[in-house]
């Protein structure tokens, strides 16, 4: 999984799996679902993310993985 923020244009991406996209589903104002070709959720995209979401802090809890904080 990974979370992608482009500032350029204030929108947070979530990359939940390596497949494609093959379709997307708005299911509130600025916020989109992205499925595969199997109909698993592959992503999430969160327009205006600074104004929905509060960045000033993130915690991650019980991954069971490892965690990398690229800048």
């Amino acid at each position: 999984m990974k979370l992608n923020y482009y500032p350029e244009t204030d929108s947070l991406y979530i990359d939940l799996a390596s497949s494609p996209s093959v379709e997307s589903r708005e299911i509130s104002e600025g916020v989109v679902l992205d499925y595969n070709s199997h109909g698993q959720l592959v992503g999430i995209d969160i327009d205006n993310a600074s104004k929905k979401l509060d960045f000033s802090e993130i915690e991650i809890t019980h991954v069971p993985g490892e965690v990398h904080i690229s800048q």
